[in-house]
């Protein structure tokens, strides 16, 4: 894209009730509630390659869509 970063934050935010985790409430979730993911970035890109850089790394990151669909998981015994 050609755009010069030259420095980058990133923060991460969720919610976590570990009622759910310790089997202490079983109307507690499970696990992480919403992740929320903000970047902070010095670069000499306008805001309109900003915004495709935004919606090219919702679309292509491995990690997102991991997190955001069901991944299967088989749990097996020995």
């Amino acid at each position: 894209m050609g755009i010069e970063i030259t420095r980058g934050t990133l923060a991460a935010r969720s919610t976590f009730d570990a009622r759910g985790t310790l089997a202490v409430d079983p109307e507690a979730p499970v696990g992480l509630g919403p992740i929320e993911v903000e970047a902070h970035l010095v670069t000499d890109a306008d805001a309109a390659k900003l915004a495709r850089l935004a919606q090219l790394t919702e679309r292509y990151c491995v990690v997102a869509h991991s997190l955001s669909s069901p991944t299967r998981l088989t749990i097996t015994g020995g």
